[in-house]
């Protein structure tokens, strides 16, 4: 199951929090358009820094491996193992990037999906002024005890006289 990280922007000028709408979910695992991609998938992104910086990684390592006479074939390898770290480290790619930007982050959420990755956070994620407070109990005390927890009591007194996986033959149950 996919692993999300959840992003919150600054707030705007006119906002005391970020709105949930602009919150950002990042896909923790491989992209595969990353990697057949790379350049443009940053530019989609507004990667703009990891842009640069992958361009200078990939036109130093050819210019290398050229330099060194190189075959062909190990320079298409290398580049291939390039966008394969690409790839795979995409997420982190954009994680970095917007917490360069100040984003921060909020938590981690697992989903089958982006949208059940979305349901599950708003789902369990409450504003700070909408919590209860700690003198409001969660759920009212019981009454009686039910007769099914007052069985699993009456188990658990016999289980305690039982040592090891069986117990005693002839002993009551």
């Amino acid at each position: 199951m996919p692993v999300y990280t959840v992003h919150e922007p600054l707030p705007r000028k006119d906002e005391i929090s970020a709105d949930p709408e602009r919150y950002v979910f990042v896909r923790d695992g491989f992209y595969f358009w990353a990697f057949l991609l790379a350049p443009l998938w940053m530019l989609w992104w507004r990667l703009w820094l990891v842009t640069l910086l992958y361009l200078i990684v990939a036109f130093a390592l050819q210019a290398g491996l050229w330099a060194l006479g190189a075959d062909p074939t190990l320079r298409t390898i290398a580049g291939l193992l390039l966008g394969l770290l690409v790839g795979f480290e995409a997420g982190t790619l954009r994680r970095w990037t917007l917490t360069r930007r100040g984003w921060r982050i909020l938590g981690v959420v697992v989903g089958d999906d982006l949208e059940m990755a979305e349901r599950h956070f708003y789902a369990a994620w409450l504003p700070v002024d909408k919590q209860p407070s700690p003198s409001q109990p969660l759920l009212p005390p019981p009454d009686k005890m039910s007769p099914s927890r007052e069985r699993a009591r009456e188990t658990l007194k016999e289980a305690r006289d039982i040592i090891g996986l069986f117990p005693e033959p002839g002993a009551s149950r």
